[in-house]
């Protein structure tokens, strides 16, 4: 009888063996290139990073100074707040718009970065309270401005398996600046109690460099441009026929006309599925400052302490923004964003009923750095993975923008809720809508993780694998 040996089960030969290593170094490889973060991601980050050193340092004493120095009621520290965050939230869908009609987002973006740094000039020719505040407002408007052409770069120089990566990355840089702006001012103020020009002065510097950066050293990363060419002139170095009726033989690149901006995105019922959610928990999202001025009438904080809360967010967002995203890589990045509003839940909670000793203090920021880091970058990174590339920045800026809005209604809210109930059973109400709002929002987005977000990461195309550093 003539025995059989199953292929698989047969032994290899040393070439064999050496052809199997071989294929297996080649995926090897592919997935160490597919896991890199793009060098275009982290020179943005650096840009962000010194940006936020020059705004964070002017806007980390905002929330003491209108409450004590000038003995505004928190009422009217809620309005002004809300206003700074909706004076971002207006133009962001108008800075998306003109990236994506464009096809230029780093020059919609730098045009952002440049109002800042405009003004921190003005801070140091001006004063007095209109004035200041008039510019600050400003500020926010060319961050708004900047905001989603330059998370649209970030989401066109990414691959989808590496998209929840980069985006933490480029949060964590952009959280280093966070951290540092509030520290250099404190420290600043400690050593010159009335060096408040100093601080402007440092403040200008940054935002300078931080916009030659973005200039000299951020590639004109056309997303549209990209995608177009990878569906069509690459064709022919896969052996593959030409499109009929298509310029893939004469090189042609696209005009304007030939991918026009639509808003039909709007109507995709997974995306407006996500921004319902993303708004309504917006709705529930107080400012950081109400949180800031809670710890500091429970826990007894000095005033001159206070910019250091700041600091512990950040730090807290710095050290986790990256295992952030990997982990919505790995289990979804939907639930990922979801679920990271039961940490800001317990920061609620903890702010609300924590003791003297601080630890609970500690834990609130901790907590509050744990929720930016699951839902900021986290959320760009889902709509950029579910749009097509000739309309994400567009996407991306109208869910930051109903993010934003919302979150300028709860800061609204909040200051008549706290002002009318006072601070503990205010911050408790709160907390319990939010925890109710978890679960009902994740049942809302079930489908969209951790399925969808596998199914992209396998059949997304690279649109921008020129910029991924090798």
């Amino acid at each position: 009888m003539t025995s059989t040996v199953h292929p698989e089960t047969r032994r290899l030969t040393p070439t064999d063996a050496g052809t199997v290593e071989a294929a297996r170094a080649a995926r090897a490889a592919r997935a160490a290139r597919s896991s890199r973060v793009s060098s275009t991601v982290v020179t943005i980050g650096v840009v962000s990073l010194l940006t936020d050193i020059s705004s964070e340092s002017v806007a980390a004493i905002l929330p003491l100074y209108l409450t004590t120095a000038l003995g505004m009621t928190t009422l009217a520290y809620g309005f002004v707040d809300g206003l700074m965050q909706g004076a971002t939230a207006l133009v962001r869908i108008g800075g998306g718009w003109a990236a994506d009609r464009g096809d230029h987002p780093k020059w919609v973006a730098f045009l952002g970065y440049g109002l800042s740094a405009l003004t921190r000039a003005g801070l140091l020719l001006t004063t007095g309270f209109a004035a200041i505040t008039s510019l600050v407002a400003l500020d926010r408007l060319g961050k708004g401005v900047r905001t989603s052409p330059r998370d649209a770069m970030i989401a066109a120089s990414s691959t989808p398996r590496n998209l929840g990566r980069s985006f933490g990355v480029h949060r964590m840089l952009d959280t280093v600046g966070a951290a540092v702006g509030p520290l250099l001012a404190f420290v600043v103020l400690w050593l010159l109690p009335d060096g408040y020009h100093t601080v402007f002065v440092i403040s200008f510097g940054a935002a300078v460099i931080g916009l030659a950066v973005l200039g000299l050293l951020v590639p004109d990363v056309r997303p549209r441009k990209a995608s177009w060419l990878a569906t069509h002139q690459t064709r022919a170095e896969r052996s593959l026929p030409s499109c009929k009726g298509c310029s893939c033989s004469d090189g042609a690149v696209p005009t304007l006309t030939e991918r026009p901006f639509s808003w039909r995105f709007l109507a995709e019922p997974g995306l407006r599925r996500l921004l319902v959610v993303a708004g309504a928990l917006g709705l529930l999202t107080i400012g950081d400052g109400f949180i800031y001025l809670s710890l500091q009438a429970r826990d007894g904080f000095a005033t001159q302490w206070f910019p250091l809360l700041y600091v512990g967010t950040n730090v807290a967002y710095m050290l986790l923004a990256v295992p952030a995203g990997r982990l919505a890589d790995r289990v979804g990045r939907a639930r990922v964003f979801v679920w990271g509003h039961a940490m800001l839940a317990a920061a609620y909670v903890c702010a609300a009923f924590g003791g003297v000793s601080g630890v609970t203090t500690l834990a609130a920021l901790a907590l509050l750095g744990a929720f930016y880091a699951a839902t900021d970058g986290v959320l760009a990174a889902v709509v950029g993975q579910s749009v097509a590339p000739q309309v994400r920045a567009s996407a991306i800026g109208t869910a930051q923008t109903v993010v934003a809005v919302g979150r300028m209604a709860a800061s609204a809210a909040f200051g008549v809720l706290w002002y009318s109930l006072g601070r503990q059973p205010a911050i408790v109400c709160v907390a319990m809508l939010l925890a109710v709002a978890v679960p009902v929002s994740w049942f809302a987005l079930r489908r969209s993780a951790p399925a969808a977000d596998d199914e992209a990461c396998a059949t997304a195309v690279d649109v921008e694998a020129g910029t991924t550093a090798p």
